[in-house]
């Protein structure tokens, strides 16, 4: 038994059908990307054979390479895995540049054997590399149906050929943005953008079709033909220097230097450029293989890849409970988070009890999902039938009679204790005895909100972020008495809305926000100390994230940030460490600068509530200090302040796994992807030289960077957080 097929049919044509045994997707590994070149060796070699097409078993195409491959091939290579590695690329280059030659005489270009592909689904990474090196691909008419070449998005770039014949066929800056951003296309687009050939209800009798009429001249790729010019011009060209100038710009411009794959793709198009096309290749190889060798791309790979879709597939969820799908949801509080619950909810297709204080109020909050879907039709991605239909499912009303027959609540009240317990007790004398309640909460402590239940075992912390409908992480809080049931409820609710979960256990700000705040606290702790925000907010741009502290802080508003540093100073009374960063809050709120949704904040804002620049009054209350710091060292400090707390919260217990630590970190806030995450980042620093920075920054700025005890520890065994911590994972396919 094989992941490929081969069959030669009445019209002579050799089918090659892509059907992994055991898989929902294909996924090529090693073996059987050798028997695709032993299938092409047989169809070249029998005269019997016009031609070939390769085609999927499945509802899709493929979704990749089987990256656990090279995690093999580099344990294989012992003492010399960079020369593993980059032998397999090559060995995956000559078979496809053998696929793409298909038999055609060296000097001529005749005689070769046309090779199409018929893609009848989703097709991604090395499906799509396999595809360019095809004469000819017809992609499905089915708009559902995506294509592209996302490798970028988990730390890597197309290396089996794809950087190079993409490049080539549309010119570099047109290759740059499917490249750089990874992004899937559906047919339409698709071939619009020069990735397919032709759309066809039937992509397989129409690949078939054009392999019986094709011509000498329409096997043959422009960079095998004489005379090839690089659209756009070829770096050493006028126009084609501008373009790579551009190109160059727009890649730093995006990824601000944080991201190897990313410069490495643009030389490799670059440099590839420059030479013939199968010298191109082993440049493209040697890229690939740097990228490969960098500690970010494994990291990449781990937590963007392997832990994040261990997580999706049920990593952590209680083995011995029953599917818990939800049919019927309650939302209570029909707010910005409540409306986007009833949205998300609806999407996934369970009827949705949407409750307000008022019809008023319930209507506005059903008004948002009504607002979504036209501005989905207003980008053709939805329709007027569908719009109406995802409405229909939400029920908007002030009515707690509504929730009968309800299997989960999710409440996203106003975040007062008292509000809650009101809630909680008036609904639980209506819902189902089995029925799972859920809370919004992004800082109340869920063991006591729990206390106003009567079955505290099904009380759980379901944390959204805002907005519920873009972002794509879930956090799941149990509390002391929570139950298993609970859990793989809201495990099995996620999954449902195709977002990612993380389960932790209860604690003050729970994992995601607990070590924003740090974030944000050491941000604007800085400005106190006369460091321009321009610095602290490019700082942490160029590690990778998202949005600067700074810029957050006006983004979330300054208001809610005093209001979580008042709740938490009485929560925790003396034990609350006073923060310079609290007064420049307190004294922003004051004067009304509430950040984005006032207009006023950090930043200045126009008449749309654009960002204009840094608002210049800052600085007569917090004078910019004659000279900076240096950028690592501001860098450090803010990378520090969360890491420690995401090392604080494993060593406390609140987080149970690392996999969730690191992947939460990203989808949360956006911690510097290409880091794999806080934990990944101090495996690749090194725990010892972690507990050592620690030691700096604690003398240089206190006690917040003191190293916690369990990082002291691995650091003087010399361990790392994915040897001792190690999680089974897997590259489910």
């Amino acid at each position: 038994m094989s992941d490929f097929k081969y069959d030669v049919d009445a019209d002579g044509v050799a089918i090659i059908t892509w059907d992994a045994e055991g898989k929902s997707m294909n996924v090529l590994t090693r073996e059987a990307f050798g028997l695709v070149e032993e299938y092409v060796d047989r169809a070249l070699e029998d005269d019997a054979v016009k031609g070939i097409v390769i085609t999927s078993g499945k509802k899709d195409f493929a979704g990749g390479m089987d990256l656990n491959v090279l995690a093999t091939i580099r344990e294989e290579s012992g003492d010399n895995p960079a020369q593993g590695l980059f032998d397999f690329t090559m060995g995956g280059h000559r078979i496809l540049r053998k696929l793409e030659l298909a038999g055609m005489d060296p000097k001529t270009k005749k005689g070769g054997k046309p090779v199409a592909c018929a893609i009848n689904g989703t097709c991604a990474g090395i499906g799509t590399e396999i595809a360019l090196a095809c004469h000819h691909r017809v992609m499905t008419s089915n708009p559902k149906a995506k294509i592209g070449l996302p490798e970028i998005m988990i730390g890597i770039f197309p290396g089996g050929g794809g950087t190079m014949r993409y490049s080539r066929m549309v010119g570099a800056m047109a290759a740059a943005p499917v490249l750089l951003e990874g992004k899937m296309m559906d047919p339409k687009k698709a071939k619009g953008a020069q990735l397919i050939d032709a759309v066809a209800d039937d992509a397989l009798a129409a690949a078939k079709d054009w392999v019986l009429n094709a011509k000498d001249a329409d096997l043959v790729k422009p960079w095998d033909a004489k005379g090839y010019k690089m659209p756009g011009g070829a770096p050493y060209h006028p126009a084609g220097f501008m373009t790579f100038v551009g190109a160059s710009a727009m890649v730093h411009g995006k990824t601000q230097g944080a991201f190897p794959a990313a410069k490495a793709l643009l030389s490799s198009i670059y440099e590839g450029a420059l030479v013939d096309f199968d010298t191109a290749l082993k440049i493209e190889a040697r890229h690939f293989t740097s990228v490969l060798m960098n500690p970010s791309s494994s990291a990449m790979i781990r937590s963007l890849f392997l832990n994040k879709q261990a997580l999706e597939k049920g990593a952590v969820r209680p083995k011995d409970v029953p599917d818990q799908s939800v049919k019927k949801i309650g939302v209570l509080g029909a707010g910005m988070m409540g409306a986007g619950i009833a949205l998300v909810s609806a999407q996934a297709g369970m009827e949705v009890v949407l409750i307000d204080r008022d019809q008023d109020a319930a209507d506005k909050g059903k008004a948002y999902s009504a607002a979504y879907m036209d501005k989905g039709i207003k980008r053709g991605k939805a329709t007027e039938e569908k719009k109406e239909a995802l409405l229909a499912q939400i029920t908007a009303t002030p009515d707690l009679d509504a929730l009968k027959g309800c299997d989960l609540i999710i409440e996203a009240v106003f975040e007062d204790p008292g509000v809650k317990a009101e809630m909680t007790q008036k609904v639980e004398a209506i819902i189902p005895e089995d029925c799972i309640f859920a809370s919004n909460t992004s800082t109340l402590p869920i063991t006591e909100l729990a206390k106003a239940s009567s079955r505290p075992e099904q009380f759980i912390g379901i944390h959204f972020f805002s907005p519920v409908e873009k972002m794509f992480l879930v956090e799941i809080i149990k509390g002391k008495e929570t139950g298993d049931r609970a859990v793989a409820k809201a495990l099995d609710y996620v999954r449902q809305i195709r977002k990612t979960p993380i389960v932790v256990n209860d604690a003050r700000f729970f994992y995601a926000n607990r070590c924003i705040l740090p974030y944000i606290n050491e941000g604007l702790r800085m400005i106190t100390e006369g460091v321009s925000p321009v610095l602290i907010d490019n700082a942490a741009r160029q590690l990778g994230f998202p949005v600067g502290p700074v810029q957050l802080t006006d983004e979330t508003s300054i208001d809610l940030g005093a209001k979580i540093a008042r709740a938490t100073k009485a929560a925790m009374g003396d034990a609350y460490p006073e923060s310079p960063a609290d007064d420049l809050i307190f004294w922003m709120e004051e004067l009304g600068r509430l950040g984005r949704k006032s207009n006023a904040g950090f930043f200045e804002y126009d008449d749309k509530g654009k960002r204009v620049e840094y608002w210049k009054g800052l600085q007569e209350k917090y004078p910019l200090a004659a000279e900076q710091p240096d950028l690592i060292q501001v860098q450090e400090r803010l990378m520090f302040a969360q890491v420690l707390e995401a090392v604080r919260a494993l060593e406390e217990g609140v987080l149970m796994d690392i996999r969730e630590g690191d992947v939460g970190a990203i989808l949360a806030w956006g911690f510097a992807p290409w880091s794999g995450g806080p934990l990944s980042w101090l495996d690749i620093l090194g725990t010892p030289y972690a507990a050592e920075r620690c030691d700096s920054l604690t003398e240089q700025f206190g006690d917040r960077f003191a190293c916690p005890a369990l990082l002291r520890e691995m650091a003087e065994k010399g361990q790392s957080f994915y040897t001792r911590f190690a999680p089974e994972t897997s590259a489910a396919a």
